[in-house]
């Protein structure tokens, strides 16, 4: 007999699904049996659920189809609500497998009964309950083709524990068949047409817009039009480095972004959004953009992107064209004094190797490091797209994951890095190839400009002691070390240049503490 729970994993495999991060309880057992019994699913444990659900949202970002996620009841699904977040705002497909009580005790109330609907449904495009064993394996075939709705969605399945346990029906192998939308040719031609107006351009790019098959046709239509190439400052797999098309990233300050947009006649958005501050600043504006500036569409991050700048190419007659804006690489000597932003911008520049997938949680500290990194080599670059902290670490498991064979560099905060540390220990367990750099300033220092920003006042003793991670100063080495990890201290350039060499020569993980 083949139970609810073997059908549901036996769907999952089927449609594809073919990494499961999980942290399971009691609910779950049925499934996790299950899995013991499915030759090809792997499943890797998580001590938080928001590393379950951040490996996730990465994982997708780099193989392209859904991971599934094991959670139990209410209160885990909560506890991995904020990479759900990010991974909502990313487009990541997901599939969520939330275990509930068996049908017959819900009716009790016991502690941990809650509404898992409720929880699931503000970062789900779709949430089912199964009713029975007999339509676990249809739900699960149906939750994996809602994950793969372009861009990419949240899916929730809530799996009675009964119905987990109880004859299932067999295996869903029914077919997925959603593809991207087109883009209509009345808006490639009028797109065409705004490029040809006099006046200064720019397109904005975001989603898939990032990635080389886009960028090719972008190169191509800025040699025709002469448009300038701008990116979003949050991306969700941004591909750069020697051979790619440069784009300009949006600032995050407010200031920086309006003197950057400012002059543009018109943007044309490819897969972004309207250009918007992350926060309301007293005096400041909340649209990043010039008053007199047009802005139109071409794409949205859930249409065909790469059609629509192939046929826009073709509209421009710039289908011949050689792109142009494409970085060379450039050699990069090894800077040496102190640790400050642009030097270490210049150090990732030198040593990021060929294909490596760094996974950017800096914050503060990295914001410089667009610049200085633009001509390294060949590299895809991951944000964290929702700005709910805590993405980093469990991003580098899941970015590891989907993208076996190349190495993942982690830029990490401090504070952040704490939310979820617990992936370090899934780093050591699964042996994955990431080398974390956690930039210790011994601060939330994104705070305290956000604090002078919105015209708070100079922080005092209070305030102060909520911007400070001191008394005591967090040990990452010793930290990393407890959760399997080898690591080392940097105390300049130098030395952080020595501790990365000799990380990247090594497979498995490793951290450096970065003392700012």
């Amino acid at each position: 007999m083949m139970n609810g729970a073997e059908s549901l994993a036996r769907t999952l495999l089927a449609q594809e699904v073919e990494v499961c991060f999980s942290n399971p309880g009691t609910s779950e057992m049925h499934f996790v049996a299950a899995l013991d019994k499915v030759d090809g699913m792997r499943c890797i444990l998580g001590l938080f659920e928001g590393v379950a659900t951040g490996a996730a949202d990465a994982y997708y970002r780099m193989a392209d189809k859904p991971a599934c996620t094991l959670l139990h009841l209410g209160p885990g699904l909560a506890n991995g609500l904020a990479n759900l977040h990010n991974a909502k705002k990313a487009g990541s497909g997901i599939v969520n497998v939330v275990g509930e009580h068996a049908r017959h005790h819900i009716a009790h109330n016991a502690p941990l009964t809650s509404d898992i609907r409720g929880v699931a449904t503000p970062m789900s495009a779709w949430v089912k309950t199964s009713e029975s064993a007999k339509t676990v394996a249809h739900d699960g075939a149906l939750a994996v083709h809602a994950a793969r709705q372009a861009p990419g969605q949240i899916a929730t399945l809530i799996l009675p524990a009964d119905t987990a346990w109880e004859e299932g029906s067999g295996i869903d192998t029914t077919p997925f068949t959603g593809q991207r939308s087109a883009v209509a040719s009345e808006v490639i031609e009028q797109v065409a047409q705004a490029l040809q107006r006099p006046g200064k351009t720019a397109l904005l790019l975001g989603g898939i817009g990032v990635r080389e098959p886009a960028l090719n046709w972008v190169g191509k239509i800025a040699a025709r039009t002469g448009c300038a190439v701008l990116s979003e400052y949050n991306t969700p797999r941004l591909q750069r480095g020697a051979g790619r098309v440069i784009t300009r990233r949006i600032p995050y300050a407010v200031d920086a972004a309006v003197a950057m947009l400012k002059d543009f006649d018109q943007i044309i958005l490819v897969g972004a959004k309207h250009p918007v501050a992350f926060f309301a600043y007293p005096d400041k504006p909340s649209v990043l953009t010039a008053p007199q500036t047009q802005v139109m569409a071409l794409a949205d991050a859930s249409q065909d992107i790469v059609q629509a700048l192939s046929d826009l190419a073709d509209r421009l007659q710039a289908t011949a064209l050689p792109a142009v804006g494409v970085a060379d690489y450039q050699h990069t000597d090894l800077p040496t004094g102190a640790l400050e932003p642009m030097g270490i911008g210049r150090l990732l520049a030198a040593l990021i190797p060929e294909g490596a997938v760094v996974v950017d949680e800096s914050v503060s500290t990295g914001r410089g490091f667009d610049l200085p990194t633009t001509h390294a080599r060949p590299h895809d670059w991951l944000n964290v797209m929702g700005g709910a902290i805590g993405f980093g670490m469990p991003g580098a498991v899941g970015a590891a994951v989907g993208a076996p064979g190349r190495p993942v560099i982690l830029l990490e905060g401090d504070g952040s890095g704490m939310y979820t540390l617990q992936a370090l220990w899934t780093m050591a367990r699964e042996n994955l190839n990431v080398k974390v750099l956690v930039f210790a300033n011994r601060a939330y220092q994104i705070l305290r400009g956000e604090l002078k920003n919105v015209g708070a006042g100079t922080p005092g003793k209070n305030a102060t002691d909520m911007l400070t991670l001191d008394r005591p100063n967090l040990d990452w080495v010793a930290l990393a070390k407890g959760h399997g990890v080898p690591g080392r201290q940097a105390t300049d350039l130098t030395s952080l240049a020595q501790a990365f060499q000799a990380a990247l020569a090594e497979e498995g993980p490793f951290l450096i503490e970065v003392l700012m």
